[in-house]
């Protein structure tokens, strides 16, 4: 495994469309062990294939649960409303108020190719549609309904931390 770099706003990457996984094999495995890595060493709850420069419909998340892989995924249903703040590891230091889904269900296939589907709600709806929208070429500060200020952002940290919680 290897830590990747993690492609940052302003690379076009990061708004072109993702072409769909057709080849299960070693180099795709590679790619999601190496996600994976990434994330957890960027401290993410998610991670698409752009944000490490490849354009492909691949996607990890982990909110704290264990590494969840999706290839080729699609939400298939969402319920609800869940706004609040969000950011992204290719657009480091800021976060924004977005709406999403208060729960979410994508269709994908795993590592091998075998239908999946993964249901969640909160953060994991939150992330899933989060992850999808870069397989789309499209960052969360598209749909902000506002960016946060630094105040905000450092009292949102400060509650974090005093809650334990990342």
């Amino acid at each position: 495994m290897a830590i990747r770099n993690i492609v940052k706003e302003g690379d076009e990457v990061l708004r072109k469309i993702s072409k769909p996984v057709t080849k299960f094999d070693e180099r795709l495995w590679q790619l999601l062990d190496d996600m994976a890595e990434t994330m957890a060493e960027a401290n993410g709850v998610g991670l698409a294939a752009p944000q490490v420069g490849i354009l492909r419909r691949v996607v990890v998340i982990d909110v704290g649960e264990g590494v969840i892989e999706l290839i080729n995924p699609q939400i298939i249903s969402a319920a609800g409303e869940d706004v609040g703040p969000e950011g992204c590891l290719s657009v480091p230091g800021e976060w924004g108020i977005v709406a999403r889904p208060e729960k979410a269900a994508a269709k994908a296939q795993d590592r091998n190719g075998k239908e999946i589907v993964v249901e969640g709600e909160g953060l994991l709806a939150r992330a899933l549609c989060h992850e999808i929208d870069h397989l789309e070429g499209r960052l969360f500060r598209d749909i902000a309904q506002r960016m946060m200020s630094a105040e905000e952002m450092q009292e949102m940290e400060q509650a974090e931390q005093e809650t334990g919680e990342e």
